[in-house]
């Protein structure tokens, strides 16, 4: 084997050593995501706590909920449509100090307006965090794409079942200001995708500057093929999303109301889901790259539809066991449609990603919303009812194309 000349390392140790580095960032940029979300994740973890601190309404949590997700959602697009062109490698930390500010006006606010800054400024740092995170492990996925977004998927996933563990543990104990606590965390997080973003510079140097993609890439597909697959997979995410957000944000309600446990059990309780949640995350990604994205999104979204629609009528030891079987079943979906979605929009991952993430997000927080109001006008368990049908949007799958298929013929 002939070693380069000027640096004694031969090109295939080199390029050795940059692989080791990038599977290494990989990890690295999950386990941020882990810290970013479990940040994120105890505002809606607190809301029993809050709700009781400013004799809130459900409508009033709803839009707190509404207020943080749509600040991330509607940067999120921008953001990644910009650094497609203009690769800013620190932003990822940037973005982390805007959520450490809203996690500090969080912690010390003293009425119901001061909430929704706190909710602003966390959705903001949201918004710059996950586009670029996600570009960032693609680049470091060495071609498994679906592997990697759910390496990246199952960080925040598991940082948001750690919530409220989190709020049971330490919050609800301490009070509104025990949050500081957390603020810990967040400079943590700064620290280490300080060191990611001098990782992302270096990759780009070692590109030559160049972007993850020709910007100019075809997909293969007609104009129309991909406008209406994207419509669909907008769709699915909506189905998955608007569902989630009931569970994400009045699950403990729902526990508390009929089944009359206390807040610390309902928190464990919504632990479980979220846990189910990060499990399923973990086996969409992979299993798509083996037998196709389609597949996978075809039994996540519709093969949910069994667990949710028995949920409202089960009793709590199957309530437990129905949404933790339906979160696990729903989970593995986004990683498979964001990178289906990249692969029929190559060259531009930024902006899908951003797309895509922002448009769970406001789908989150729009639920979030409506559901708030229905279940101030009807009762907390009507949300469930009237959410349980939203997995059978599924069906759709069947229209989108199959990429395996289309790149073999």
């Amino acid at each position: 084997m002939t070693k380069a000349k000027g640096d004694g390392v031969c090109p295939e140790t080199a390029y050795d050593q940059w692989r080791t580095g990038s599977f290494r960032v990989l990890g690295t940029i999950s386990f941020s995501h882990f810290l970013n979300d479990t940040i994120q994740s105890l505002i809606f973890a607190i809301y029993p706590l809050l709700k009781a601190n400013f004799e809130l309404t459900f409508v009033q949590i709803g839009v707190i909920s509404l207020i943080y997700q749509i600040t991330a959602s509607l940067l999120q697009p921008m953001v990644g449509f910009y650094t497609d062109r203009h690769p800013k490698p620190y932003s990822l930390a940037f973005g982390m100090g805007c959520t450490l500010c809203g996690l500090l006006v969080l912690a010390m606010a003293w009425n119901y307006e001061t909430l929704l800054i706190a909710a602003a400024m966390v959705g903001m740092g949201s918004s710059i965090f996950h586009p670029e995170s996600s570009r960032v492990a693609r680049m470091a996925s060495g071609g498994q794409y679906g592997l990697a977004q759910s390496v990246f998927q199952v960080g925040g996933n598991a940082g948001t079942a750690m919530g409220p563990l989190m709020a049971a543990w330490i919050i609800i104990p301490g009070g509104q200001r025990s949050i500081l606590w957390f603020s810990l965390l967040a400079m943590l997080a700064i620290l280490i995708l300080v060191k990611v973003g001098g990782w992302y510079k270096r990759r780009r140097a070692f590109k030559g500057g160049k972007a993850e993609g020709p910007r100019d890439a075809k997909s293969g597909f007609s104009r129309r093929t991909v406008a209406l697959s994207l419509l669909i997979l907008l769709v699915l995410i909506f189905s998955k999303y608007f569902y989630l957000a009931s569970l994400n944000n009045y699950f403990t309600f729902y526990l508390m109301h009929r089944f009359h446990l206390p807040i610390q059990s309902a928190q464990y309780h919504l632990f479980a889901f979220l846990f189910a949640v990060a499990l399923g995350t973990i086996i969409g990604g992979p299993i798509g790259d083996r037998i196709g994205r389609k597949k996978v999104i075809w039994l996540s979204i519709l093969g949910a539809a069994p667990f949710t629609i028995a949920l409202p009528y089960a009793n709590l030891t199957w309530t437990g066991i129905l949404a933790f079987a339906g979160g696990f079943t729903l989970a593995s979906a986004f990683s498979a449609i964001l990178v289906f979605a990249q692969e029929l929009m190559p060259g531009k991952v930024g902006a899908i990603s951003g797309l895509f993430f922002g448009l769970a997000f406001g789908m989150a927080g729009i639920g979030a919303a409506v559901l708030g109001k229905l279940a101030d006008l009807y009762g907390i368990e009507f949300v469930y009812h009237v959410c349980s049908y939203l997995p059978l949007l599924g069906v759709l799958t069947v229209f989108l194309p199959d990429i395996r298929l289309r790149r073999s013929s």
